[in-house]
């Protein structure tokens, strides 16, 4: 049985808003395809012959607009990159009428914006398919990434444990989320009062019901990390948060990947960080640049997941 919840969209048409409208059959096979995808490289097909991507930043981006633009091209399609500074949305027209506007121009719209209201509003609005590049609370982009070089650098994702430690953001809720639907046991860890949303929280609870995955939410960065099959970090402060980094620092220090740290896990753990880093902060450079590191994999495998996805959605 499906898990209804408040976030969870009524789906009359394809869109990619957040991984709790997917089910883990679902998500299996855009990675399986992704796989394909990926195997293929150039001689793939150009499955999106004719197709257009309007891609809107309200967040500057590297690995999404890169890896969404690189897909559309090496499918065969073509991408558009909108800044709100240079679309009249940024300028007060509604996101609604911009949704219909673009409908009427593109074959889907990707958007890299800060509230998911806005999303959500966008692929109400809209007759194409919508795609969350990242919002404040979600970046089912870069989990299915994850996924991804999970599966490649693991195996399987059963009896599998990955460890999310640092601020309880969109990054950590989407792992949440793509780790339990895929049936993997998931430990986020954090300072306190920087936890993930209670609510994203239960609602991976319950989806684990379903899978048999373990969730653990924790203050505690030794136990945590205990048995971890992957371990995950993200910078302290993300983009809008600037004014809050001295204050962060001085929380998040003590939840530093280091090689004490990452001492307690398994020993032939990997780790994982979506990028961009701050060396020295929330990992040392002896373990992000070290033998354990997948991050410029993972990063690698934006392109080929989203490739997948876009064929999902716009083929």
């Amino acid at each position: 049985m499906s898990l209804v919840h408040p976030l969870r969209t009524t789906r009359t048409k394809k869109d990619f808003l957040t991984l709790l409208d997917y089910s883990g059959n679902e998500i299996i096979d855009l990675l399986n395809l992704a796989k394909d995808l990926k195997k293929q490289g150039e001689s793939a097909p150009p499955l999106l012959k004719g197709k257009i991507l309007g891609m809107i930043f309200e967040k500057s981006s590297t690995r999404t607009r890169v890896s969404f633009e690189a897909a559309m091209l090496k499918l065969g399609g073509h991408a558009i990159h909108l800044s709100t500074r240079d679309i009249q949305m940024g300028r007060g027209e509604t996101v609604s009428d911009t949704a219909k506007v673009l409908s009427g121009y593109l074959d889907g719209i990707m958007i890299r914006t800060f509230h998911q209201s806005t999303v959500e509003e966008l692929a109400r609005n809209s007759t194409i398919p919508v795609i969350n590049g990242l919002t404040d609370d979600f970046h089912p982009c870069q989990a299915l990434a994850d996924l991804l070089t999970i599966l490649e650098y693991k195996g399987s994702f059963k009896g599998k444990k990955v460890t999310y430690i640092g601020d309880g953001n969109n990054v950590a809720h989407s792992l949440l989320i793509a780790s339990v639907k895929v049936g993997m046991d998931c430990t986020i860890i954090t300072p306190k009062n920087y936890e993930p949303k209670a609510e994203i929280v239960s609602y991976a609870k319950e989806i684990a019901k379903q899978t048999g995955a373990i969730v653990e939410v924790t203050n505690d960065p030794i136990s945590g990390v205990k048995n971890s099959d992957v371990i995950y970090t993200d910078v302290w402060a993300s983009m809008g948060q600037e004014s809050e980094a001295e204050e962060r620092m001085a929380h998040f220090e003590p939840y530093q990947v280091n090689q004490e740290l990452v001492s307690h896990a398994k020993k032939d753990y990997i780790f994982m960080h979506c990028l961009p880093a701050h060396r020295g902060e929330e990992v040392t450079a002896e373990i992000i640049d070290g033998h354990h590191s997948v991050v410029f994999p993972e990063a690698e495998n934006r392109l080929h997941a989203q490739k997948a996805l876009l064929v999902h959605l716009m083929s």
